[in-house]
């Protein structure tokens, strides 16, 4: 089965952005992973709502809070740092949120810094991703 890109029809300004990001805590998304990665079938972003750059222990405290929360088992490949996030809207219900990595996004996308962690992993607790493909994003508010 082959998935559908999601469309973005456009993109939230600065203001809407920090406007949006009121009282949310974080978002998480679980995307598939490339059919390479057998052992770690979904591709999991955690965008925290926060610009401070954590010393690592705090970094791995936060991390196995998410892996237990969500029954999150084998993290590969993890990045974690501050980085560039944009928002969209589309079809879907909610804005998703797009980690910006290229320059040319950066400089032409508008977008907020937030701290984010970024791996592969599995859970059976996001099966849609695993067993139809699909991309999903959830938020949570304080």
């Amino acid at each position: 089965m082959e998935a559908k890109a999601i469309k973005s029809l456009e993109y939230l300004d600065v203001d809407a952005i920090d406007k949006h990001l009121e009282n949310v805590e974080y978002i998480i998304m679980a995307a598939p992973s490339p059919e390479r990665f057998i052992q770690t079938p979904i591709h999991f972003t955690i965008f925290l709502n926060t610009t401070q750059n954590f010393s690592q222990e705090i970094q791995e405290a936060i991390f196995g809070k998410f892996l237990i929360e969500n029954g999150i088992k084998n993290p590969q490949e993890i990045m974690s740092q501050l980085m560039p996030v944009g928002f969209s809207t589309g079809v879907h219900e909610t804005h998703m949120p797009l980690l910006l990595i290229k320059h040319e996004d950066v400089n032409s996308i508008p977008h907020k810094t937030m701290f984010v962690m970024d791996f592969l992993a599995d859970s059976e607790n996001f099966s849609e991703t695993k067993e139809k493909s699909l991309t999903g994003w959830s938020y949570s508010y304080n």
